[in-house]
């Protein structure tokens, strides 16, 4: 039987859209959440890698990153883009994940073994435990743009991209935040200072 010749307009494939690859991912396509793992995963990643420093950390927590993001597709409602959303949701969990790394690191500091001096040291090291405790406490939107911006270094533009608002909403947030630190350490009879977030 003679074969028809191939005319080279072979029917090509359809590629999803963003919705319809949320919509399979959500329901645990493995194609649909590796396509939109493949898409984003490198500014993920780079995020994660300049926040932490540490490769195998930002790795990890790029990791935990789309282990939420998928977990969670169902509640995207499309208000933002998904590389917006998943970028928000990757700094939550660097965040999260250098706090828990700085608590870490703390713990493994004897302060015991440190030289005994009058007066500042001892009160400095106070003060450290007790913003700590006082970021810990921040609402998450507020704490959130405090680390970013006074912890992370990040400008006001780099925030409102990442976590899909304003910069004057930004903006916002970081000076509640700090007004907010600023009366939490002054029941203590600290004051608050920018320095002292860095």
């Amino acid at each position: 039987m003679d074969r028809e010749p191939r005319t080279g307009h072979q029917p090509k494939r359809t590629a999803l859209t963003e919705r319809q690859l949320i919509n399979r991912a959500s329901k645990g396509d493995p194609a649909a959440e590796r396509a939109i793992y493949d898409t984003h995963v490198d500014r993920v990643f780079r995020m994660a890698y300049r926040m932490t420093g540490d490769e195998a950390l930002a790795e990890d927590l790029t990791q935990e990153t789309f282990l939420r993001a998928f977990g969670n597709l169902d509640r995207f409602r499309g208000d933002a883009s998904l590389s917006t959303w998943l970028y928000a949701i990757g700094m939550r969990t660097v965040l999260s994940g250098l706090r828990k790394v700085r608590r870490l690191r703390e713990r493994e500091t004897d302060l015991e073994m440190a030289p005994e001096l009058p007066g500042r040291p001892r009160r400095d090291a106070e003060l450290r435990l007790l913003l700590d405790e006082a970021i810990d406490a921040l609402p998450e939107d507020m704490r959130v743009v405090f680390l970013m911006h006074d912890v992370e270094g990040f400008k006001h533009r780099e925030i409102a991209d990442g976590l899909g608002i304003t910069d004057g909403t930004s903006k916002s947030r970081l000076h509640r935040a700090r007004a907010w630190l600023r009366d939490y350490l002054a029941r203590y009879g600290f004051e608050f200072t920018e320095e002292d977030a860095s």
